[in-house]
């Protein structure tokens, strides 16, 4: 996905950014903003995704990754219905 020189930063990054991007989503959600939460979420999606290629190039858990990849669609598709529709 990434240049070998350029993972160790993302990892960084990713480490970080993956929890926040969570934990702020589902707050958002529970404190009954759930477009921002959908937002927040769906920031995090892009942490998530690396991870889980990751995880399945690297582990062999392509379970993960699947499942990362529905709940992307499940949250663009809440994102269309909150802020489109």
């Amino acid at each position: 996905m990434f240049p070998a020189r350029y993972r160790p930063v993302f990892d960084k990054i990713t480490n970080v950014c993956l929890p926040a991007f969570t934990i702020c989503g589902f707050l958002l959600t529970s404190l009954k903003l759930p477009q921002w939460g959908l937002a927040a979420n769906l920031a995090a999606e892009i942490f998530w995704v690396y991870s889980s290629y990751r995880a399945w190039k690297q582990a062999n858990q392509i379970g993960v990754f699947i499942s990362t990849i529905i709940i992307t669609f499940i949250l663009i598709g809440g994102l269309v219905n909150y802020w489109l529709l």
